[in-house]
């Protein structure tokens, strides 16, 4: 017997209109419109929404439960008129009249006790919630008959999930097919590293298939990009591929090395340079390191060193992602920077 969601007068405001939403009324309140259907409380004396123990039906029309009227409708509550009872225009005052005017009291009480026990038991924690339109309350208004849409609340954008960010030396990493953030890794200075491990060729246990490390170059009285990274890559092939820091030799030891690659490249729109070395192992296919400085774009512009380790062989990156990461850094105070391995500073080798 719950009236349809709609439109229906505010019990505590018969001025408004609020929404009943099937089961309870929502916050959700508008100015009837003009020429709107009649209100829902019409026939309860103005005080709002007809009550759920009584509502009056006009002459003719359909009470709550169907019951015929006295007028050929239907009076809302109790049974029909019965020939020869109160009313009827027959005798009157008989003891059958008597009792079926006794049972229609007691039908009403029923019925009035049922209904308040169902409104008391409805949303305990909203009062207003409790009392919905009556149930013969006229349908809800032509007018769009949804509430308002609740403004919209803006999120932040999601992180990029292509990129890595180095805060420190003000550039971004472009995260490629096969790799993802750190995870587990003991060099503090890793930006990314190939997805999973696998067991080492030599000694110790786990080794991963790259890794790209990016560090501020201090404490140096060399300058230029070239003697940097010249003097880098030695260290980086011998902590790579040589003895690491628990005295393990994953590898076997390096046994030699050719440089592959050298010369000037551009990066995030500034003149680097980068060395290249494949490394032969005693034990496993070796692998490759470079070693890439360039001067930072952001805060004293120190030389900002970016190491690449791959391994060789099935469990290592192409060595083609050396080049794909390194055309795509960028600094993060000019996103649209061009350079990189292509631009018009080109690496020899």
């Amino acid at each position: 017997m719950t009236p349809p969601s709609g439109w229906y007068p505010d019990p505590h405001a018969p001025h408004l209109e609020r929404w009943w939403d099937g089961t309870a009324w929502t916050e959700h309140r508008r100015t009837p419109a003009s020429g709107s259907a009649p209100a829902a409380g019409a026939g309860a004396g103005g005080f709002g929404a007809p009550s759920a123990l009584h509502t009056p039906s006009a002459p003719g029309a359909p009470g709550p439960y169907g019951a015929p009227g006295p007028y050929g409708g239907a009076s809302g509550y109790g049974p029909p008129a019965v020939p020869g009872g109160v009313g009827s225009g027959g005798s009157g005052g008989s003891g059958g009249a008597k009792a079926v005017a006794l049972t229609a009291a007691g039908a009403v009480l029923v019925a009035a006790v049922v209904a308040g026990a169902v409104a008391l038991t409805r949303d305990d924690e909203d009062p207003e919630a409790r009392t919905g339109p009556g149930p013969t309350a006229p349908a809800p208004t032509t007018e769009s008959t949804r509430p308002p849409p609740s403004p919209s609340v803006s999120e932040p954008a999601p992180e990029d999930e292509g990129l890595v960010v180095d805060e420190l030396n003000g550039v971004t990493f472009p995260l490629l097919d096969g790799w993802v953030r750190p995870r587990h890794v003991v060099e503090k200075d890793a930006v990314m590293t190939t997805d999973g491990t696998h067991d080492c060729p030599g000694e110790g246990s786990l080794c991963r298939g790259g890794m790209v490390v990016s560090r501020t170059v201090t404490a140096t009285d060399e300058s230029s990009s070239r003697a940097l990274a010249e003097a880098d890559i030695p260290e980086a092939a011998e902590e790579a591929f040589g003895e690491d820091a628990l005295g393990n030799r994953p590898y076997g030891g390096m046994k030699s090395h050719q440089v592959v690659k050298a010369g000037p490249v551009a990066v995030a729109g500034r003149a680097g340079y980068l060395v290249r070395w494949r490394v032969t192992t005693a034990t496993g296919p070796g692998g490759y390191v470079q070693s890439l400085v360039f001067p930072s774009s952001v805060g004293t512009e120190s030389p900002v060193l970016v190491r690449f380790v791959f391994e060789a062989g099935p469990d290592g990156p192409p060595v083609a992602d050396m080049d794909r990461i390194t055309r795509g850094i960028r600094s993060t105070a000019d996103q649209t920077s061009g350079g990189g391995v292509g631009s018009s500073i080109g690496p020899t080798g």
